[in-house]
């Protein structure tokens, strides 16, 4: 080709020993280089290094090297730990649902006792509420009810926090001015 210059090759002193590294192997049938081949082929590797590696896995467990894992016995150990990831993260997913699920039910629980408008006996209020309304300058109801991690939807439980306000308010402790709470106490 005219006008292009040749781009010269590296020699990485793997030709020059090219012949003292070869070796010929004779294999018993055609049916097996082609099997060989193909298992070499399927593994993503040449021939060379397909062979190379099955003879090193072989010479490694002769001489009783018990570190040494096969490439195949590595992906058998990959594989396992996949299954193991994906079964665990199916576990924690579920338990991180029961666990939210246990919590919306104790809050509805410690939530009741604002509900019922003929309740007697002490009431706990929500410390949460509370050391979110002292931490902050003055929060809406939306803030309130997303800092405490509670759903809008969740009716009984917003029932429950606005209960709480307007007894805080009676008492003094908190004050509504605008549309913000803000304590006071």
């Amino acid at each position: 080709m005219r006008g292009e210059l040749e781009v010269p090759r590296r020699n990485l002193g793997k030709t020059a020993t090219i012949k003292q590294r070869t070796i010929y192997v004779y294999l018993p049938s055609i049916e097996m280089v082609k099997d060989w081949k193909e298992r070499a082929k399927r593994a993503g590797m040449s021939l060379s290094k397909f062979i190379i590696e099955r003879v090193e896995d072989s010479i490694r467990r002769e001489e009783g090297d018990e570190a040494y894992l096969s490439r195949l016995e590595l992906i058998k150990r990959l594989r396992e730990a996949e299954e193991e990831i994906r079964r665990l993260r199916k576990e924690n997913k579920m338990l991180k649902m029961l666990v939210e699920n246990l919590e919306k039910e104790l809050r509805l629980h410690r939530a009741r006792s604002f509900l019922e408008e003929d309740f007697v006996g002490v009431r706990r209020f929500s410390r949460e509420l509370i050391d979110l309304l002292k931490e902050r300058k003055a929060l809406g109801p939306d803030e309130i009810l997303e800092l405490l991690n509670i759903d809008p939807a969740e009716t009984e439980l917003v029932k429950a926090i606005n209960k709480q306000l307007e007894i805080l308010e009676e008492y003094g402790l908190v004050e509504y001015s605008g549309r913000k709470w803000r304590w006071v106490g």
